[in-house]
């Protein structure tokens, strides 16, 4: 049995990307064994259908379940159309999500969790060059300054108005939202710190 994961790096320590359709890496994992292989998302810059290319990418990987942060209604319901089991809100490292999923502490998500093209204008770790804004828009920056982020950073803009989804699925959307922008951050005032240092 083979379940995917989505991932911000190629390895069992990653961390779990909350996005699905601009997720950088699927790490295709059986969950008995722990044997892997990542796979890296072709799809993360497309400019539309990203959620139905990368839902038709993982349902030809043959796989049982797709675990993320956050899936669209799109890719979800390409990803039902395959049979594949859909569960949402999964944050943590690759094995860790791969675990709860095998001792069954994980449960299907029934709807997709997030609206359509919920991961636009997200950039490639170029976070401080063209598209540092207030982050309330759906652009699909790419961002072409010289970021400090690293490669795959980045999360969906916050959205004052969220979709009805119930209040744990928007805490834990929120919560890694939350936990990413401290990353961000901490990235940040780190290559500031480096900055500082080659003077």
């Amino acid at each position: 049995m083979k379940i995917a994961i989505t991932a911000s790096k190629p390895d069992l320590s990653s961390p779990v990307d909350p996005r699905f359709g601009r997720c950088p890496y699927f790490v295709i994992v059986d969950p008995d064994t722990m044997e892997f292989e990542a796979n890296e998302n072709t799809n993360l810059y497309g400019a539309s259908g990203v959620g139905i290319q990368s839902a038709q990418f993982v349902a030809n990987k043959g796989v049982k379940a797709l675990l993320t942060g956050s899936c669209g209604p799109n890719a979800f319901q390409t990803l039902q159309a395959a049979g594949i089991e859909v569960i949402t809100g999964v944050s943590g490292t690759v094995q860790e999500a791969a675990t709860l999923y095998k001792e069954e502490n994980l449960k299907s998500t029934p709807q997709a969790n997030v609206p359509s093209h919920f991961g636009m204008g997200v950039g490639r770790g170029s976070g401080m060059g063209g598209g540092m804004g207030r982050g309330m828009g759906q652009g699909q920056g790419m961002g072409m300054g010289r970021g400090m982020a690293p490669e795959g950073a980045g999360m969906p803009p916050f959205s004052p108005n969220p979709p009805s989804i119930p209040p744990e699925d928007e805490a834990k959307t929120l919560q890694q939202q939350a936990e990413y922008l401290q990353q961000q951050l901490n990235n940040i005032t780190k290559r500031i710190e480096e900055l500082k240092k080659m003077k």
